[in-house]
């Protein structure tokens, strides 16, 4: 357990952290309103829309809960010219962070829509491209890479599937020399050999080596860091907490949430937090002990939530009182 003095420590040097995002960037809109009836054209819900927002998503959410914690940011990927890209632009600019956008007249900007009624999520649509970059397009995200490496103390590296994340970018930021963390998509599994860290969920690493449900989380976690020369790896276990891999030694971290309304960018938080408390000093076991809190926190959140230092002091220093 972490004792108060070195909480506050770690915490106070977020502000001087400099951390690059890569990857696929989402525009979140979520359509808010309540159901009284069943349509009597199908046997579905009728929702009077409240009100409408956007929020920043994917690889975004990443810099937006760096940007919370007071990191500053500097956020990759590849938007439309669209208005979606705009809404993007002006979200980043409001929330500190620094775009780093090359833009791609031949796809959308991702967007994706959730409907909510009643504190549930009714459904979601997408609408989006998963089509692989462009040779253009991908020569200007490494220029930017390069650009930006040495000012940067660590990369994250934020894969939703879109087409962003390819060889070339990933050994680009590997070869900078500095951390890099990525949230993997186990379709690109072969992609991330060389990496620092990577933070899968349970059905994402049981996906990467293609693993029976009857394997224990310890085997999985192994073949991951044989496969891609890994010496660490945090896997992600939902209401059973989390499982750090440090070399040899397996550690077991207990869930922390209270309650569960919404994952959605939970492991946004997750990697968050974990790169920016690795970078400020904490060991790894201290950075997954924080990033397992933040996690805990922002599913009792509806809808993409991220977490303040104060509110992640107040977080842990509740938990050592229990």
């Amino acid at each position: 357990m972490l004792a108060v003095e070195r909480l506050n420590s770690i915490i106070s040097v977020f502000r001087e952290r400099k951390i690059a995002v890569i990857g696929d960037l989402i525009l979140d809109k979520y359509l808010w309103g309540s159901v009284d009836r069943i349509s009597p054209e199908a046997p579905v819900p009728v929702v009077d829309v409240k009100k409408e927002s956007y929020n920043l998503g994917g690889a975004s959410n990443v810099a937006w809960n760096l940007s919370a914690l007071g990191v500053k940011t500097v956020l990759l990927g590849v938007i439309g010219k669209d208005e979606n890209g705009k809404l993007i632009r002006g979200l980043v600019e409001e929330k500190s962070i620094v775009p780093a956008f090359v833009e791609d007249d031949s796809r959308p900007t991702t967007e994706k829509t959730r409907i909510i009624a009643v504190s549930q999520q009714l459904l979601r649509i997408d609408r989006e491209s998963k089509e692989k970059l462009s040779p253009e397009i991908v020569r200007k995200i490494l220029s930017k890479i390069r650009d930006i490496s040495e000012e940067v103390e660590g990369f994250i590296i934020s894969d939703y599937g879109k087409g962003v994340v390819s060889q070339e970018i990933v050994q680009a930021c590997v070869f900078s020399g500095k951390p890099v963390f990525v949230d993997p998509k186990p379709k690109n599994y072969h992609l991330y050999k060389g990496i620092t860290i990577m933070t899968p969920n349970r059905k994402e690493a049981y996906e990467c080596v293609k693993a029976s449900p009857e394997e224990s989380i310890e085997f999985v976690g192994k073949r991951i860091m044989e496969d891609l020369s890994l010496d660490k790896l945090l896997i992600t276990l939902g209401p059973e907490g989390m499982a750090l891999f440090d070399g040899d030694r397996v550690k077991k971290i207990p869930a922390r949430a209270r309650k569960v309304y919404d994952v959605t960018g939970a492991g946004d938080t997750v990697i968050s937090v974990l790169a920016t408390v690795r970078l400020s000093g904490g060991t790894w076991e201290e950075s997954a002990i924080l990033a397992n809190y933040a996690g805990g926190y922002v599913v009792g959140e509806i809808g993409t939530a991220v977490v303040y230092p104060d509110t992640l002091k107040e977080i842990i220093l509740l938990n050592l009182q229990v």
